[in-house]
């Protein structure tokens, strides 16, 4: 663990989004909370944030904000403050409405629905503001920078003629708070909106014009919870990396796979990347490439490539048949094709 030092900066954690593109998970559950490997989304971002030895994590609620304060006063007791966005305005809103407890520190902030696996130390001190990219595909996307070298020139949000193609991937140092909180307020107090949101790159770009140096920093691990294929595939990555669970009679478990203490599993097979959270059930059925959530119950099914909701049930029906020589059985719902 690094070294603690008065240097460390304070970490922001945006956690209030709706995660329209996740429904139905997240018409109960807030996208921050939404399981994946194991543990909610928010919860291996705030362990990463304590692994590099911070001890000050403010986050950011809007929607459904009083499962995460539930979830952060049963997991995460010291360290951690909230604060509450009571409209969603935008990324820069949410930072915005943190000034009380970020004033002229340096600060880190890290978006709450995105894992990354940055080199920590190009965000955790230095005298420049650092943002972290990614070079991809189609960056029409993403929030996009300009760069010579390694330097910053401007940031356009999803361009259809890219400058480059280095995606913002959501985790931003800024050595000082104070000029960050200052271009902000200058956004609210004049009511600038780009789609009807105060966004974090037009206070960047304002800052850049004022002649603040910010660079970039390259990140190699960007997983995306956003969407459900998206989300299994962050799955799959970070069940590569937990210890395997202890052998359970009569079940086959081909890893990787996570499997809560509390979860029940009867007669099935589980695996490969298969996460199954705090008192959830499992009989009979072959599961894989699957996240089954707290206190779902699964029976007599094939699954793959799925999502099951919190406290959700889905059940199916294995067939025994004896069928002669020449035969068709179509099992399929009305016996049609």
């Amino acid at each position: 663990m690094p070294k603690r030092s008065s240097t460390v900066p304070v970490a922001v954690v945006p956690a209030a989004g709706v995660g329209i593109r996740l429904r139905p998970q997240t018409h109960t559950v807030p996208k921050a909370l939404v399981n994946v490997a194991g543990k909610p989304i928010l919860g291996h971002i705030l362990d990463a944030l304590r692994e590099q030895g911070i001890e000050r994590i403010v986050v950011v609620v809007g929607y459904m904000g009083d499962r995460i304060r539930e979830y952060l006063q049963e997991r995460y007791r010291s360290g951690v403050e909230v604060v509450e966005q009571s409209e969603r305005l935008g990324l820069g809103h949410a930072i915005w409405v943190t000034k009380e407890k970020i004033a002229s520190v340096p600060i880190l902030i890290v978006l709450g629905d995105t894992i990354v696996e940055p080199e920590w130390r190009d965000y955790l001190s230095g005298p420049d503001a650092v943002i972290g990219v990614k070079e991809v595909e189609d960056p029409r996307r993403f929030g996009v920078v300009e760069v010579r070298g390694d330097e910053v020139l401007s940031l356009v949000e999803k361009p259809a003629d890219p400058p480059s193609n280095l995606a913002i991937v959501g985790i931003y140092y800024f050595p000082d708070s104070a000029a960050l909180l200052a271009h902000l307020s200058r956004l609210v107090e004049r009511q600038k909106r780009t789609k009807n949101e105060y966004q974090l790159t037009d206070a960047l770009q304002s800052m850049l014009a004022e002649g603040l140096r910010m660079r970039i920093s390259p990140v190699d691990g960007w997983y995306d919870c956003g969407k459900p294929e998206t989300l299994l595939a962050t799955n799959q990555h970070l069940l590569r990396k937990v210890p395997q669970p202890a052998p359970i009679p009569g079940v086959t478990l081909v890893p990787p796979v996570f499997v809560a203490p509390t979860a029940r599993i009867e007669k099935s097979i589980l695996g490969p990347y298969v996460s199954v959270a705090d008192d959830a059930v499992i009989r009979r059925s072959l599961v894989r490439d699957t996240i089954v959530n707290e206190g779902a119950v699964v029976e007599d099914m094939l699954l793959e490539k799925s999502v099951i909701g919190e406290s959700a049930r889905v059940r199916g029906a294995f067939q025994r048949l004896n069928v002669g020589d020449s035969s068709e059985v179509n099992l399929s719902q009305g016996g049609q094709p």
